[in-house]
């Protein structure tokens, strides 16, 4: 799945991608995060790599499923 994250007062978004069966704890850890329950939203990306965001900085959070990079011309 695909996680894109936009952070206050940064011109760039953080783009990840994590496990497909995370989404709804990936999910339910944003909203606590937002609903301020907690100050730092860990995530852990494919390679396990671990991502921490102070939750008073998070813009925006985009949850989309991975798609297969197409190469070449087609449709």
């Amino acid at each position: 799945m695909d996680v894109r994250i936009g952070v206050t007062q940064t011109a760039r978004e953080l783009t990840f991608e994590v496990e497909d069966d995370q989404r709804k704890d990936l999910s339910s850890r944003v909203d606590a995060a937002l609903s301020g329950a907690t100050d730092v939203l860990w995530v852990t990306d494919r390679k396990g790599r671990e991502v921490a965001i102070p939750a008073a900085k998070i813009a925006y959070v985009e949850l989309g499923t991975s798609e297969e990079r197409r190469i070449g011309f087609g449709g």
